[in-house]
């Protein structure tokens, strides 16, 4: 539901917004690469092209089911899945908790990596979704932290950071990764409760997209999170199963002028009819 009021909106994952901006050259090779491993991996992969006409929207979409599969054989998303791992064993020693009995000793060594380069830190709070209205974007934070401390410029800097954990590479992305810290830092806590809605009720659905809500009423659902550091977040990169942990500053005032590109850039996609119809005759 907007700030201001209205009807409900739907709004954009802040990784998705700020893709707008960013070079997939490196992701794009990398996506080939690995789906060239997977066929060869899985020749089947390959035969079941032989039925398939690409110019359908049907053949299409079989194509891309394909694809992820041989992506999927490479061993691509078994990165994916190990990092989720992670960030779940790193909630549970931000916790204070226990690790679950039967952890390996790689992840033992990487939480203890983890523990000790995040020392510094109070967690005031982890995963939580913010909304940034102005953007319409909304998504979930990994950390907000209390850091008493000087910054990368020297500067003391005292109160709430954001931080975000990366478990994979971080030698591509530095802006896209500014920027979304920059979105949470400027984002208010958003509670879904206060306009419920069963999604799978076809019925209920449509008449809840129809609702209009004063703007009086639409603003209890939002609460400030006072006090977050606007010019500096944190990047914490815990690459799997190597038992180091190296933190990073962010920029924030680079990431939010990022942000501000990335919506110009997202208007601009939307214009229609860029192109008319050339008559010698007009």
């Amino acid at each position: 539901m907007p700030r201001g009021g209205g009807r409900p909106r739907g709004l954009t994952r802040v990784t998705t917004f700020i893709d707008a901006i960013e070079d997939k050259s490196a992701l794009t090779a990398w996506g080939k690469r690995m789906t060239l491993l997977g066929a060869a991996r899985e020749p089947a992969l390959l035969t079941a092209l032989q039925y398939l006409n690409p110019e359908t929207r049907e053949g299409k979409a079989a194509l891309d089911r394909l694809a992820e599969r041989a992506v999927t054989a490479a061993g691509a998303n078994a990165k994916r899945e190990r990092g989720t791992h992670l960030h779940s064993l790193s909630e549970l020693v931000d916790q204070e908790r226990e690790l679950p009995l039967g952890t390996s000793a790689s992840d033992v060594a990487d939480m203890a990596a983890y523990k000790a380069a995040t020392a510094m830190f109070d967690v005031v709070a982890m995963e939580q979704f913010v909304v940034v209205d102005e953007l319409g974007t909304g998504g979930t934070f990994d950390r907000l932290l209390r850091y008493t401390g000087p910054g990368p410029d020297g500067r003391l800097i005292d109160g709430l950071i954001i931080g975000d954990l990366k478990t994979g590479s971080v030698q591509y992305g530095a802006l896209k990764m500014s920027s979304q810290l920059a979105v949470y830092s400027r984002g208010e806590l958003y509670d879904h409760a206060a306009f419920p809605v069963d999604a799978e009720d076809a019925g209920e659905l449509a008449a809840w997209k129809k609702r209009e809500v004063p703007a009086n009423f639409a603003a209890t659902a939002y609460s400030r999170i006072p006090n977050v550091n606007q010019d500096w977040g944190v990047i914490i990169h815990l690459p799997a199963g190597e038992a180091r942990c190296t933190l990073y500053w962010a920029d924030l005032r680079v990431g939010w002028d990022a942000a501000r590109l990335a919506l110009d850039v997202r208007r601009a996609r939307a214009i229609k009819n860029a192109l008319v119809p050339f008559s010698p005759n007009d």
